[in-house]
């Protein structure tokens, strides 16, 4: 099933080559995120493991130990994070960011638009939740801005009004970048067809865990995807935690993810500073 993905595909190649002509991969490269201009590190720092009504797996850690894990990431090397309404994971972010310079690392988040998540009071006109995301991350602009788990074929007719709005934000340079986190097949299938979509999250691993439809049906549609210039970020790169206790799984979903090209930036949730250097040890070895 893996060899037909392991071709050549947009920013697949963006790796320096090894001395017996393998591609070598570090999870601190910096990599161009489709055609949006933007440029980060491999390896994301996703705050949103296993999240619901502004609660994470992280934020149950507790604010000083959060805020700790989340500098360390940023010391080793780490320059993307992403955040969510849903996650209740902004101000945390805010405190932990707070030394380094602004421009140094870039920031993720997502407006939640569907029933329950996050208080109905706070779900408000898009440019209000925009500033109110500013403000709870203590910077002057958002570098993307994604709709929330889409997973209809038909998303972007359903929430038009809101894509208009966040097109107005970044004309106003409220935000950089504008797209979709996608939580359904038909989602996904859609995407390529979309001209207002800079930057997708896509579900992603070999074992199809915490998908639905089948590998390559996704793997498929998130080639075509990539071929239109999209920017990609890989999620449930470890299933959502379903194997991240196996380590040969976890092996072959970074080795699928990254020799296969089929996403610019990879978000794993962490909950240790241990957690993140193995990733990034494993993602040397691909």
């Amino acid at each position: 099933m893996t060899a037909g993905v392991f071709s050549a595909l947009p920013g697949a190649a963006d790796s320096a080559v090894g001395g017996g002509g393998r591609k070598k991969f570090s999870a601190f490269d910096r990599v161009k995120i489709g055609n949006t201009g933007l440029e980060t590190t491999r390896l994301c720092f996703g705050t949103g493991f296993k999240s619901f009504n502004r609660i994470s797996e992280q934020t149950r850690l507790g604010r000083p130990v959060f805020v700790k894990l989340l500098r360390a990431g940023y010391e080793r090397g780490i320059r993307c994070f992403d955040a969510a309404d849903l996650y209740g994971s902004h101000t945390h972010l805010a405190e932990a960011l707070k030394p380094f310079p602004r421009d140094s690392y870039l920031l993720i988040s997502k407006i939640w638009w569907r029933k329950g998540g996050v208080p109905d009071e706070d779900k408000t006109d898009v440019p209000s939740q925009i500033e109110r995301f500013l403000k709870e991350l203590a910077t002057d602009r958002i570098d993307i801005v994604q709709m929330h788990c889409v997973d209809k074929g038909n998303w972007f007719a359903d929430l038009a009004d809101m894509m208009a709005a966040l097109d107005a934000c970044k004309l106003a340079g409220k935000i950089r970048a504008h797209g979709v986190s996608i939580h359904g097949l038909p989602a996904l299938q859609a995407c390529p067809e979309v001209p207002w979509l800079d930057v997708a999250h896509v579900r992603i691993n070999p074992f199809g865990d915490k998908m639905n439809g089948s590998v390559e049906d996704n793997v498929k549609a998130i080639r075509e995807l990539r071929g239109r210039g999209k920017g990609v970020i890989g999620m449930k790169i470890l299933g959502e935690g379903t194997f991240s206790d196996n380590g040969g799984k976890v092996d072959e979903s970074l080795a699928f993810t990254l020799k296969g090209g089929l996403a610019d930036v990879l978000n794993i949730g962490f909950l240790n500073a241990d957690q993140i250097d193995d990733i990034a040890l494993r993602i040397a070895n691909v």
